[in-house]
This record gives C-alpha cells, structure tokens and sequence, in this order.
C-alpha cells in the first residue's frame, strides 16, 4: 500500500476516496425539467484548472503547491513516483478530498459544486469495487439513473457504453463473476456513462494483460477530443503514447509540465543509436564512434551541439526548433552518417518520458 493511500484511509469518512463503493456514484438532483435534461453546459477552454492547491494530513504534506491547467478536449497525465501526491491530486479533482489551501476547477466549477457537474464528469478510481450481487446492466442503469437520466433512455445509454468497452454481452453478468479485466472495463463504462465533458482515470489498465491494456488505451484515444481526460498511471510508456500533456510530481510538488514534446525534448533533440562495424580489410570489429563525422554534423542546419555517450553508443544531436525540426536533423544527421558508413539501430526524438522522469524524481 503506498504512503497516499495510507493516508486516504485515515482521513475523515467525508474526505475518503470511495474504495469500497461503486466506481464514482453520487446523490441524484431534482430533474431540471420532466425529461431530466442536463444544466446548460458552460463553455470552456481550459477543461480543469489547479492552482497552488495543497493539502495536508496532519503534519504530513501530501501536496504542496501544485498548479496546473489541462486544455479542452486533450489528454492529459500525471506522472510520479509512489507518495509523489498522484492519488491525493486524483482524490481532490474527484472531489474526494478538499484541498487544505489553493483553489480547483472544473468546467468552471469547484469540484465540490456536485449539481453544476452531475453527469459532465465521470470518474474511474484505481480501488473501485463492483457490487458483486448486481448484474452488470442493473449496476450500469443504477449509476445512469443517478445523474438524473430519464427511465426510459438509461438501459439504451448503458447498453451503449457497455458494447462501447467490448462487453456488450455481459450485460446479464453478475458482477462477482467477472474476470479483472471485465471488471475494469465495466467500471471504464460507468466512467463514460452519459458522455462526460471531463473524465479522470486512476491507473485504467494496471493489472491488466497486454491485449486489454492496448484495447483500453485505443478507447481512451478515441475520445480525445471528444473529452477531458485526466489519467494518473506508473506506465510511463502508455502515457508517453497517449497524452498531449503532463505533470510530472515528486513529493508533492510539480517538478516538471507541459506538453509531452516538452517533457521529452522531442522537440529538441535527435538521438541515434549506433552499431559497431566490421573492418573491410582486416575484418576486425571497429567502434561506431571512430567514424562519425562530427563536422558534417555540426554543419547541419539548426543544429546546436553534438554530443557521444559511450556508455549507451549514442549519438545525441541537440538543435534549435525555432529555426528547424526533428524530421529536417533526423535526414541531414543519417545522410552523413550512412555516407561516412557508420552502422544505426535505432533513431529517436527526444529523451523517451520514462528517462525524464528518472532525471527528475
């Protein structure tokens, strides 16, 4: 159990995340009109705003600061070690938890402003439990039910999201007889009921296989743009892939945001593996390194310095994406390099997430 969740649980029952309860559910409002239609949506560029929100347990400050702001319609990431502050920032956008200090929105609205966001934020917390006695469609037009949709449209909305995750033949499933990926699924449907504005996911394919994990990642992108999503998740890789932004944590503070170009440096760097290559003469191996032509690279356009890591046989060209780009170097870079026959495995732009995160935290 990590240090923040530990500290969940000792928090006072109106504060706790809802790990024993169904995924996200929250008290139903009095129907606006006879068909329960929705609150007018109040139109927004920036999706979710935090700024300098912190919050303490006690002595202990899980948060400390922390400001960020996620644009409409992207993806966005936080990223951390365990007890970095990612399930406590999670637990407070949720409305979970009231920040000691700071202030949250969302679509406008604080967290704790349930009426204004019934139904226009859906929520997938890392411990959500099914109910296990419910069938999965009785559970899903349960929680329908509760953002105030109509009787009538409430099976034909879960149906929808339910065929939506791939489990459109569940829907007469206990709960308790789900795999752990039918699960997941099924609480990824309850996040995406009604069709949510903004929708914040905790860990959405921890513990997952390969195959379910990749099915979960092509749904979240297929709503890009469509939503809001906010993802917290140890999978640096998936979230390299996924997000247009992120917010890298460490002890409760911000250490490093902005888009994933940024954080990674794709904008910024070219890296090159290198191979070492056989003598034609003699026949013996020779080190990539010896035939670079590093005045050849220099002379690149944009290019600012060059740099040879031994330890990694890596070749890393640094450049200025003001005046050029990733795609111009990479060309200039690999002409001089297979002219001067140096041998390449592998071409990349920028440092990767996960080594970004292990420079900063």
């Amino acid at each position: 159990m990590s240090e923040e969740t530990a500290q969940l649980e000792k928090s006072p029952p109106n504060e706790a995340a809802p790990a024993e309860a169904p995924a996200a559910a929250a008290e139903p409002e009095k129907a606006e009109s006879p068909a329960g239609g929705k609150r007018k949506k109040k139109s927004v560029e920036v999706a979710v705003r935090l700024n300098a929100v912190t919050k303490r347990f006690g002595a202990k400050t899980a948060v400390d600061g922390v400001s960020f702001k996620v644009k409409a319609g992207s993806v966005y990431g936080l990223i951390g070690p365990n007890g970095a502050g990612k399930t406590t920032t999670f637990s407070m956008l949720a409305g979970f938890l009231q920040p000691t200090a700071g202030a949250l929105e969302i679509l406008g609205y604080p967290p704790s402003a349930v009426d204004e966001l019934r139904s226009r934020v859906g929520v997938l917390p890392q411990d959500a439990v099914l109910p296990p006695s419910d069938k999965v469609g009785e559970f899903l037009v349960h929680m329908a039910l509760l953002q105030n949709t109509p009787s009538d449209l409430a099976e034909r909305m879960a149906r929808e999201v339910l065929a939506e995750v791939e489990g459109k033949d569940w829907w007469s499933m206990r709960c308790s007889a789900l795999s752990h990926g039918m699960a997941k699924r099924v609480q990824l449907a309850q996040a995406l009921l009604g069709d949510p504005e903004v929708v914040l996911l905790d860990e959405p394919t921890a513990g997952l296989d390969p195959r379910v994990a990749y099915e979960v990642r092509q749904l979240i992108k297929s709503r890009k743009g469509r939503c809001t999503l906010i993802v917290s998740s140890h999978n640096l890789q998936e979230l390299e892939e996924i997000c247009d932004a992120a917010c890298i944590l460490d002890r409760g503070r911000v250490v490093a945001s902005g888009s994933i170009a940024e954080l990674t440096a794709s904008s910024e760097e070219v890296h090159v593996k290198l191979a070492p290559s056989k003598d034609p003469q003699t026949g013996a191996m020779r080190a990539a390194f010896s035939l670079v032509p590093l005045d050849a690279i220099r002379a690149v356009p944009g290019v600012s310095r060059v740099e040879l890591e031994d330890e990694r046989s890596e070749l890393v060209v640094y450049f200025d994406r003001k005046t050029t780009d990733a795609e111009s170097v990479i060309s200039h870079v690999l002409w001089a390099l297979l002219n001067a026959q140096v041998r390449i495995s592998a071409v990349s732009k920028g440092r990767g997430l996960e080594q970004r995160v292990m420079e900063l935290t």
